[in-house]
Order: structure tokens, then C-alpha cells, then sequence
């Protein structure tokens, strides 16, 4: 058997949500039919490649992206509840570009310390469940590839701790847009390299993709 074993972590695509909140771990929340034109997209990309595990976070809109990823390869879709979105205080509520949310003084308490970050779940617990979460999908796969579905913070969060860069940043600047796949490839347990793909770019609206200009109305936050 291969002591190289690669792991696709795949951000779902876009969702139906019509009235714009940060859904956060909230139910009920699908893709769109856009989003479901993104999760073919991934499945038509990775239709080649040997992939004997695919895992998703309990979430619909992660589920719904990894199930025709799984049926290409005619496996069971496993879900794993470590990669399941960040928690975060403002779940439910608008909070974008424009909407006043900063200004709002019940909001203050909860934007004190962007290193933790103090509105949400802190970081490194994000780094730690997903890391375990990676670390059982290339057992599950070993010598083979896995994919792994999940969501932009935690993602990005595993990305950056991975490549060593501090992991407070700035949320536009994330390099994980909707349907992506960021890779990592190990070599027996350890990570040797991680590299990054869009293979739906070109269904991606513009002001969703990473380091586009925040549009008022539309806060990227909301393809969490």
C-alpha cells in the first residue's frame, strides 16, 4: 500500500437564503439550485481521482454538496460532526456590510478581541476538531484519497495552522470560496503539502470569491 494518502476538504456551495442572515450552524438551511450546480461541478472533477471515503459535516448544505460526490464513487456518505461550522454569536442575525451591525451597541461586548475571536468559537478549538476530523478521514482512506466536506471559517482556519500563519485574519481575504478544495497530501501520518483548486470559479458570483470588494447588502459571511 502507498504511504501517500490525499485529503480533498471541500467547501460546500452556495445557499438558498433569500433573507440574508448568517446561518451558522442553524437547520434548514439547503443549497440553492445554483449551489447544486457546484456540488456536480466538484463531483465531475474529482470523478477520476481514488477516492474510497467521503465524510461531511451533519449540516444540510455540506451533506447535499458531498452526496454526488459520494455516488460517483458509489460509497456511503459518512458524516462527521468535527467539521461542522463555526459556532458564532451572531447566528440568525443580519451581520454585513452595511447593515449597521457595528453600530449597534448590544453587538459591542461580543467584537473586543479579534484573536480569539471573542464572537464566536476561538480558533484553535477549530484547528483541533479539525484536525481530527482530517486525521480520521486519511485513516479511513490511507494509500488512497478522501473528501472531506465542510465549511470557509474552519477550513481556512485548518489551512492557515497547517502552513503556520498566524490565524486571526481578515475574512476577505480568505482563499476559500464557495466549492472549493483545499488538499492536503501526507505522506504516511504527516501533512507534505497542501494545495487548493476552484474547479466551480466560473459559478462563483463575483463578489464571493476571495479578496473581492464587500458589496453592500451582500456580506460573504452569509456562504459561511
Amino acid at each position: 500500500m502507498s504511504d501517500i494518502t490525499v485529503v480533498h476538504v471541500v467547501r460546500h456551495g452556495e445557499v438558498a437564503n433569500p433573507d440574508g442572515v448568517l446561518y451558522g450552524r442553524l437547520p434548514g438551511y439547503h443549497l440553492s439550485e445554483l449551489g447544486e450546480r457546484m456540488a456536480e461541478r466538484v463531483a465531475e472533477h474529482l470523478a477520476s481521482r481514488d477516492i474510497t471515503y467521503v465524510v461531511s459535516s451533519p449540516l444540510e448544505r455540506a451533506r447535499e454538496t458531498a452526496t454526488p460526490i459520494a455516488g460517483a464513487h458509489g460509497l456511503d456518505l459518512a458524516t462527521d460532526a468535527r467539521l461542522i461550522e463555526a459556532e458564532n454569536v451572531f447566528q440568525g442575525k443580519t451581520f454585513g456590510v452595511g447593515d449597521g451591525a457595528l453600530r449597534r451597541p448590544e453587538n459591542w461586548k461580543h467584537l473586543v478581541n479579534p484573536f480569539k475571536p471573542s464572537w464566536g468559537e476561538p480558533y484553535l478549538e477549530q484547528v483541533v476538531r479539525m484536525m481530527g476530523a482530517l486525521d480520521a478521514a486519511k485513516d479511513a482512506a490511507r494509500g488512497h484519497e478522501a473528501v472531506c466536506v465542510s465549511h470557509q471559517l474552519p477550513i481556512w482556519t485548518l489551512r492557515s495552522f497547517v502552513e503556520r500563519r498566524r490565524l486571526w485574519h481578515d475574512p476577505r481575504k480568505r482563499q476559500c470560496t464557495l466549492a472549493s478544495l483545499t488538499t492536503f497530501t501526507y505522506q504516511g501520518d504527516k501533512v507534505v503539502s497542501v494545495g487548493y483548486s476552484e474547479p466551480a470559479r466560473d459559478l462563483v458570483p463575483p463578489h464571493l470569491l476571495a479578496g473581492a470588494k464587500p458589496v453592500k447588502g451582500k456580506s460573504k459571511a452569509f456562504g459561511a
